[in-house]
């Protein structure tokens, strides 16, 4: 009996085989008809996307709390290119919340001649190869990411889900100064939460008294997500997320990579990191 198929291979880039198709990833593309009052959210993967998809749901309920302790995240703010995709967002009454992996490049065709909102989060690199690492460890449909010197070569190398992280992260820096794209990094959102629900508000053109941002804030903290069903990813069988060996919802915080990292391999990575984004005026926060 053959092994099943962990990959798909699409744009050169490699994509879960679970949840991802060759026609879902064409739909996204190709089909998917983007609405002026679209919002999207968009990372790398590990790059604070499940939080983000507490935060705008939160945002347009002013506070209210329903929406993510009732819904599922991936039912309230679908993935696009997912096989899933199509079915929950084609119908879904406006202003629609999407979540994506997608590089500039790959949005739909229909997104680039209209007025849909991106938010964007980028988390330090290292952090999210991390976090990337002990998820690949506890996701069976993802591949063996091998030990942690392994992986930190293909991490750098791109052959990894999503493709690289420089190409992914350049593709949108080249445009994040446009009016319908805001760009936050995971750092200042641990940082200074209201400050960022503040301009989050102000760009989605919603209004956030101090009581909405307090009780927006509360809610995204990590502890009350780790606790919260619709978001914890908890529902997932055993048999494709063992959450005995990780939390989905690990730490959430910022530095972890310094646990992991050996002084060779931050090194070899700053290298790799100095070259691949030279000419780019971007540095994150460091604890």
């Amino acid at each position: 009996m053959s092994e099943p198929q962990l990959n798909i291979v699409y744009e050169g880039m490699l994509w879960p085989a679970h949840v991802h198709s060759e026609e879902s990833v064409r739909y996204a593309r190709e089909e998917f008809q983007v609405r002026d009052d679209d919002v999207f959210i968009v990372t790398y993967p590990k790059s604070g996307t499940t939080w983000m998809q507490e935060i705008v749901p939160l945002i347009f309920s002013n506070g209210d709390l329903t929406p993510v302790q009732t819904i599922p995240n991936w039912q309230r703010v679908p993935w696009l290119e997912q096989t899933s995709g199509k079915t929950l967002l084609e119908n879904r009454p406006s202003p629609r919340f999407i979540t994506t992996h997608l590089p500039y490049h790959l949005m739909p065709k229909s997104f680039y001649t209209s007025k849909a909102k991106i938010v964007y989060v980028v988390r330090n690199p290292k952090d999210a190869l991390v976090s990337s690492f002990h998820y690949h460890n506890m996701a069976t449909f993802l591949e063996n990411p091998g030990t942690f010197e392994e992986f930190i070569h293909k991490f750098l190398e791109g052959k990894v889900m999503f493709g690289s992280w420089f190409d992914h992260i350049k593709s949108w820096l080249l445009v994040k100064d446009q009016d319908n794209i805001l760009f936050l990094t995971y750092e200042e959102m641990l940082q200074d939460m209201r400050g960022v629900l503040v301009r989050l508000g102000e760009f989605l053109g919603k209004q956030l008294g101090d009581d909405a941002i307090e009780t927006i804030a509360n809610q995204s903290k990590f502890s009350n997500m780790k606790q919260n069903k619709m978001s914890n990813y908890s529902f997932v069988p055993k048999e494709l997320m063992d959450q005995k060996k990780t939390n989905f919802l690990r730490k959430g915080i910022a530095g972890d990579w310094k646990t992991h990292f050996t002084t060779a391999q931050t090194e070899h990575f700053n290298s790799v990191y100095a070259q691949r984004m030279k000419g780019l005026n971007f540095t994150f926060y460091e604890d």
